[in-house]
């Protein structure tokens, strides 16, 4: 499921918003919504989720990342149920859904950078394609860049610690690269 313009769904209180306000030579605008674009955005609209979505959370069914939210079930009548059960907890808030961006009921998906199914989790093959193509890093910043890259799939590469720790002894400042 994806929340429908997700930030814009969230209002400011009044004094909050003289804080994001815009001047310009047509006069002087405030945001009503939260925005894209501001540092803070993501982080407050997760814990807005992550509250609304507590118990579904921690009962390990549920994946809730910004404003997408990823629903598993052993059973089709337990995804039905899970479905409902979110849905109801949108409608006292008036949080709203985009159904062209929803899936339902799918054996497996792409979550950014896996590919999910009831079995497993593996990598998105494009995204190992990705990693193998990248150039051979030239400095300090791009081989800390890589190692940022590379390290998201570090449970799927057995002993990367060990294979990684000799590349990240290369971004230390004593040594010349």
């Amino acid at each position: 499921m994806d929340c429908m313009k997700g930030f814009h769904q969230n209002g400011f209180k009044p004094n909050s918003m003289k804080l994001l306000r815009i001047i310009c030579h047509m006069g002087i605008y405030e945001y009503t919504r939260m925005p894209f674009g501001i540092t803070n955005s993501p982080a407050h609209f997760q814990r807005i989720m992550d509250t609304i979505f507590q118990e579904e959370i921690l009962e390990c069914w549920m994946v809730v990342y910004i404003d997408d939210i990823i629903i598993y079930s052993e059973t089709w009548e337990d995804h039905v149920q899970y479905i409902d059960r979110v849905l109801r907890k949108f409608i006292p808030i008036n949080l709203k859904i985009s159904l062209k961006k929803g899936n339902f009921g799918q054996q497996e998906l792409l979550d950014p950078g896996h590919k999910v199914s009831g079995l497993s989790m593996a990598t998105d093959q494009n995204k190992v394609a990705a990693v193998l193509q990248k150039p051979v890093p030239r400095n300090i910043k791009e081989m800390q860049s890589f190692l940022g890259f590379a390290s998201y799939y570090r449970n799927h590469i057995k002993g990367f610690a060990h294979i990684a720790s000799s590349l990240y002894k290369l971004c230390s400042k004593d040594v010349v690269f």
